[in-house]
């Protein structure tokens, strides 16, 4: 996948979308220890350090992929990225990404809005499918998701578990404009 310019920054209704930057991994990580602490978006159980972020940015922006942030107010309010779906060549045109919301920016549309910027950023990278997988009872998440234009795969029962209770998989997908098959997708 050919690198995208990382110099984008948009402002709309004074959130600022711009691309993660060393300063921001202490507000990624809490964002992303609150998830795990208290919600079914991430099936881990394992809170991360600031090396793990840092480490987890770098791997991210060496594959040319995009780590978003969303800021209000000059605080970090979300982050989006998205990675390899499976580590095969044959996977190369397709991604799984990902959108945490600080737990007080919850339901202001900053999810949205970090949603269409990645989707902007796939479809100039040489991306062909978006895949999206999502705890089956997050039915916010699968409404925002059917409103930018994903159509739900399938959907895996029991796969997953956390907070002592089996978790089923929504997977979603939207498909961007062609992409060229034949590139190597590879940006470096």
């Amino acid at each position: 996948m050919p690198a995208v310019n990382s110099s984008r920054a948009i402002m709309t209704d004074a959130v600022l979308l711009r691309d993660a930057s060393e300063a921001d991994l202490s507000a990624i990580r809490d964002i992303y220890n609150h998830a795990v602490e208290h919600t079914t978006a991430i099936w881990n159980d394992t809170l991360v350090d600031l090396d793990n972020r840092r480490e987890w940015m770098k791997a991210r922006k060496a594959r040319g992929f995009p780590v978003i942030v969303a800021e209000l107010s000059g605080k970090v309010a979300g982050y989006a990225s998205y990675g390899d779906w499976r580590a095969f060549d044959g996977y190369r045109h397709t991604v799984e990404h990902s959108v945490y919301v600080d737990k007080d920016c919850r339901g202001t549309g900053i999810g949205e809005r970090l949603m269409r910027e990645l989707i902007v950023r796939a479809a100039a990278g040489n991306i062909h499918v978006m895949i999206a997988g999502i705890e089956a009872e997050n039915t916010a998440s699968i409404r925002l998701h059917e409103k930018l234009g994903f159509r739900i795969a399938g959907r895996f029962s029991e796969v997953g578990t956390k907070f002592g209770r089996w978790l089923d998989l929504t997977c979603m997908e939207l498909r961007l404009p062609a992409a060229d098959p034949a590139s190597s997708g590879n940006p470096l």
